[in-house]
Formats: C-alpha cells, structure tokens, sequence
C-alpha cells in the first residue's frame, strides 16, 4: 500500500461542501467545463476498470486516468445526463475520488453526486466555490489533502510521493 506523506500545505483553500470526507490524492486539473458524458461515457460502456478520459475536445484531460483521482474543473458541461453518468460511474466505483469545482456546482452534477452519495453510498468528495484561484494555482500531479469541513490544501508535487 501507497501512504502519502505531506511536508504541510504549499496553498489552502476553503469552498462549499456537497459531499465531505477527508483524503489525500493527485489532482487532474482541467481549466476548462468538463462536458461528464464525452468524458465518462467511453468507459462506462465499456465497463472499463478506470475512467481514462475520453472527451478529445478537453485537452487537459484527454487520456488521463480519473480513477482515484481528485478531479479539479471550473464546471460541468454539456448534456443533461450529467448526473446520470456521474451517478452510474460511481455505481461501478470507477469515479473521481474527489471533484473540486472552482465555480458553484450546476444543478445537474450536484444530482449525480447526491444520488451516488445515497443510492450507491459513493464516498466520492465534491467541493464547490473554492474560486479562480484555486484552478489558477493547483497542477496535475499536485498532492492535494481534503478535509471534511471543505478546506483544501496543496501539499506537494507527484515527484515527492513516498511509499511507505
């Protein structure tokens, strides 16, 4: 087993908890809306094992594994059936371990979070209005710690991962 060890937050950040808990993950950043069914959808029809993102019109995260991962993005975009595909990723538990908005949470994501927090007991984190900021500020690679009272911290680079 991986344990990640951090040296004390870089950055700190505070935003609206929809879904809480406390976890220590990489962040996959996207600076862009992330439009959930072009992202997802390749791999749960598949019934992959991990989500590699599949939304080629989203360079920041096109090809990269999502699985266990903290997902930052400003937005949701795209069809209405968001919340579906948020919701059904979580029921084959090959979702985000986390997803960080730096704007509110549109009404659509927020229902697919909710459903999988009740109907699938997803331990999936969502933290919304943590700011431009935030998205200006974290990387892909970058270790970030969340607590449930929403305070996210920026702790280190992927480089300075251990395992213990």
């Amino acid at each position: 087993m991986k344990t990640i060890t951090t040296n004390g937050p870089i950055k700190g950040f505070r935003g609206r908890v929809i879904a809480g808990g406390d976890l220590v993950a990489k962040a996959v950043v996207s600076h862009g809306g992330v439009n959930t069914l072009a992202t997802f959808q390749k791999s749960a029809l598949k019934n992959a094992k991990q989500v590699i993102a599949s939304d080629q019109n989203n360079p920041d995260i096109y090809k990269k594994n999502l699985t266990g991962q903290i997902l930052c993005l400003p937005k949701t975009i795209g069809s209405t059936t968001g919340g579906l595909v948020i919701q059904a990723i979580c029921a084959m538990q090959i979702n985000p371990a986390a997803m960080l908005f730096s704007e509110e949470i549109d009404s659509l994501a927020a229902s697919g979070v909710i459903l999988a927090k009740n109907w699938e007991n997803s331990k999936m984190i969502c933290i919304d209005k943590l700011g431009d900021e935030f998205l200006q500020t974290v990387k892909t690679g970058d270790i970030l710690e969340i607590k449930a009272d929403g305070t996210v911290n920026i702790c280190l680079e992927a480089n300075d991962i251990k395992a213990e």
